[in-house]
């Protein structure tokens, strides 16, 4: 059963309608493993009509278990794919170890997808950045190893890939700032710095047009806040003003920052909703994003529908009206249909 988002079939008006929800916040569970999703602080990358969801499981709370991969094409109904790396004996994946914000790009020059990650000890003293490739994209991955890049500290991190191809490392250096890095050809490397922006974590950069949008998070650790956008017209600035993107004193509807990702071309906001005493039940916050000209604006809403196919979105049926499986069903045994109220309603 997908308690995330489901399948609803209903009489709103003379025909049924079919529509497949995503409610941001709600418990969601994957077919395969039959859990709840354990993909936290990851993103989505399309292959084919097909979107691939790669995250953190924190089934064993901040400690490194592994790297988890799901595939879908309706981005509501998941099925768990593989696990592309996993916990180890010893080294940067071994126990008590933390591996976090898995994000994937594919460099078409290799035929490599190329995964990098946040590496840290228990006591997040290493501050370093791992990467790791595959042949395919929720294959198993080769981990490659973990530095500082250009010798600064790494903590929460995204990939970048511009429409030329060039790679980018966005990388949160705890005693300097937020960097823009660029990559090697490969991708699997730093090798030269971009841009570095005052104390901001959780990055996220999309490109609309020819406006970057870089999404990030203030510095709370577990707790939300209200997330803050920038824009540019070049990565090497300059760079605008931050500002808020969700509605001032939401704490960005109770989320932070994991990736922006566009599926065919609607905008979309991938959040964490983090629970600091039960990382497991984290759950995940996915909104529509509207960006015009260089203004972002992140609207909450209840439940939402998504056709990819389309790349088209609405808002949901409103929460105040029953579900039903079809318009024949019959109550029974005495059951009553109520509004949310509580308030009888006739059948129609």
């Amino acid at each position: 059963m997908i308690l995330g988002a489901f399948l609803l079939l209903s009489t709103w008006s003379s025909s049924v309608l079919a529509s497949l929800q995503i409610v941001p916040g709600a418990t969601w569970t994957a077919s395969g493993l039959n859990q709840h999703i354990q993909a936290h602080g990851g993103g989505i990358i399309q292959v084919g009509s097909t979107y691939y969801w790669a995250g953190e499981n924190k089934l064993n709370g901040s400690s490194f278990q592994s790297i988890n991969c799901y595939s879908s094409t309706d981005l509501v109904n998941w099925k768990f794919n593989s696990y592309l790396l996993t916990l180890q004996s010893s080294g940067d994946l071994g126990p008590n170890r933390v591996v976090e914000r898995p994000h994937i790009i594919y460099n078409a020059a290799t035929a490599k997808y190329v995964m990098w990650m946040h590496i840290d000890s228990s006591n997040y003293g290493e501050a370093k950045a791992g990467v790791a490739t595959s042949d395919s994209v929720c294959g198993t991955y080769t981990y490659l190893g973990a530095s500082q890049p250009l010798g600064y500290q790494s903590r929460d991190l995204n990939v970048f890939k511009d429409t030329d191809g060039t790679g980018y490392l966005l990388s949160e250096d705890r005693a300097n700032g937020l960097r823009i890095d660029k990559l090697s050809a490969n991708y699997t490397s730093v090798v030269s710095a971009v841009y570095l922006f005052a104390d901001y974590e959780a990055p996220a950069l999309y490109k609309n047009g020819n406006t970057y949008f870089l999404f990030a998070s203030k510095l709370s650790g577990w707790a939300p806040n209200d997330n803050v956008y920038a824009t540019a017209t070049n990565l090497a600035g300059p760079w605008s003003a931050w500002a808020n993107f969700a509605t001032a004193g939401t704490n960005t509807y109770d989320s932070q920052t994991a990736a922006v990702v566009n599926i065919n071309g609607v905008v979309m906001y991938m959040g964490d909703r983090w629970q600091a005493s039960n990382l497991m039940t984290s759950t995940y916050v996915w909104l529509p994003l509207k960006l015009s000209g260089t203004t972002a604006t992140l609207s909450n809403h209840v439940n939402w529908v998504i056709n990819p196919t389309a790349g088209t979105w609405s808002a949901g049926p409103s929460e105040t009206w029953p579900e039903a499986e079809a318009s024949t069903n019959t109550l029974a045994n005495g059951a009553r249909i109520l509004s949310c109220s509580g308030a009888p309603v006739a059948p129609r």
